[in-house]
């Protein structure tokens, strides 16, 4: 984790955190503070809140009580400050757009328009494009790209603006093994090299477990925040669950058995949460607590 200035606010603050849908709460009494430059999972099952939590960072949804605050303002939406990465989901083959071209989206995607390609902007996509390792097919169409390559080129759009917090909302899904620790390494290298805090949604910690400082666990309604060691324990989800779970730790990967998970953590996606669209946002180690 890169160090921060105790001068400047922290990258993320909740206090008195909650959030219901209807008669439904999915998490209440959060409070948390993301330092700069921390590298911060969230984890937990179906339906527990998680992309919803990364809804309310990129000022999408309201908190439905408490209150948040973004590198000491307000969560507003279209903050340059953040740079989104969503689920990977297919392109079709027939989007014709280039990979250099989806890539510019992120460079001038607030302009509408005729587009003058200027000799910054060819630069700045250059420069985004060698970064994630996709300069070898920067000519050819988005859709004619495998899942691993046009993720590679969501994580350039999102470093485009050169943002303090990184926000990956399932980034791994879909991919095969070996893409997911490529995606994986690529958004720590912002992390490490730039001090970007990267906030990290996923079902699946292990491609990124060397990687993360601290992470919040949803199940439930409750919540744990913590160190990996500290959370991923068999007491600690068997509380958080209210039910028996068994932590399997096995080369330093982990496996939970029961619970919600219904068996580990490679799970579906949170069906019980509304999909958020990348495209509307182109304007745009501590104590165990419970």
């Amino acid at each position: 984790m890169a160090s921060s200035s105790s001068q400047l606010a922290p990258a993320l603050e909740v206090t008195g955190g909650g959030l219901s849908f209807g008669h439904r709460t999915l998490w209440q009494g959060l409070d948390l503070t993301i330092e700069r430059g921390e590298y911060f999972a969230v984890l937990g099952p179906n339906g527990s809140g998680k992309s919803t939590f990364i809804k309310v960072v990129l000022g999408l949804t309201q908190l439905s009580q408490g209150r948040i605050s973004v590198l000491g303002a307000p969560a507003t939406l279209g903050n340059p400050a953040l740079g989104y990465i969503p689920q990977q989901r297919a392109i079709g083959t027939e989007m014709p757009l280039r990979a250099r071209d989806f890539v510019g989206l992120g460079v001038d995607g607030h302009r509408w328009g005729f587009r003058l390609k200027t000799r910054a902007y060819r630069s700045k996509v250059d420069e985004l494009l060698e970064a994630v390792g996709a300069s070898d097919y920067a000519k050819v169409p988005v859709g004619l790209l495998s899942g691993g390559e046009q993720q590679r080129l969501r994580i350039a759009q999102a470093l485009a603006n050169d943002p303090k917090i990184i926000l990956a909302d399932e980034a791994l899904l879909s991919l095969d093994l070996n893409h997911q620790y490529a995606v994986s390494e690529l958004i720590h290298r912002c992390n490490r090299d730039q001090g970007a805090t990267v906030i990290f949604v996923t079902h699946e910690i292990n491609p990124i477990i060397d990687h993360v400082d601290r992470l919040l666990y949803l199940a439930g309604g409750r919540f744990t925040v913590g160190s990996v060691p500290q959370v991923m324990r068999t007491e600690v989800l068997t509380d958080l669950y209210q039910t028996s779970v068994s932590v399997i730790q096995t080369n330093g990967r982990y496996v939970v058995v029961g619970g919600e998970h219904g068996g580990d953590h490679h799970c579906a996606p949170d069906m019980g949460e509304p999909a958020l669209s990348g495209a509307a946002l182109l304007g745009s180690k501590g104590a165990l607590t419970r």
